[in-house]
């Protein structure tokens, strides 16, 4: 599994997020580009301690799903999102895709970094996992975009 802490892959991720336009179509689920390039931040705020977005621990969670989150497969077509990071609203694409640019490069300058708060519902992740993890949900979305 790519890491986003990985410079190719940082550089790789950042050029699919220019190839996107405003008219892609999704290839599944229901938000349209704006609307995901929203949603893609959400994770990042969790990562870098800005926002917790009221989300619990959950052992099952942690049990049955946490694995899948960092490993070499992909994420199914469809999962059900939080509701913390559903966005139902209208969103400015610009904006949104200039506010997910600028996270990913402030999670990637934390390459170093190696004391990670815990995750508000799946615990610790080591910083391989976090790359990983961060790397495989924008790989899914930028996939359903055709990117």
């Amino acid at each position: 599994m790519n890491s986003l802490f990985e410079s190719e892959t940082f550089e790789s991720v950042l050029k699919r997020l220019e190839n996107l336009s405003p008219d892609a179509k999704p290839q599944w689920g229901k938000m349209n580009a704006a609307q995901m390039l929203h949603h893609c931040q959400k994770p990042f705020e969790i990562a870098v301690e800005e926002r917790d977005f009221g989300l619990k621990p959950n052992i099952l969670a942690k049990l049955f799903f946490k694995k899948s989150l960092y490993d070499d497969s992909p994420f199914r077509k469809n999962l059900p999102t939080v509701k913390a990071f559903k966005v139902a609203d209208e969103k400015d694409f610009d904006t949104e895709r200039t506010k997910l640019r600028e996270r990913i490069t402030a999670f990637y300058a934390l390459r170093e970094k190696q004391n990670w708060k815990s995750h508000p519902v799946f615990g610790s992740f080591t910083p391989e996992q976090w790359g990983k993890l961060e790397y495989k949900h924008l790989d899914h979305h930028l996939a359903q975009f055709g990117v």
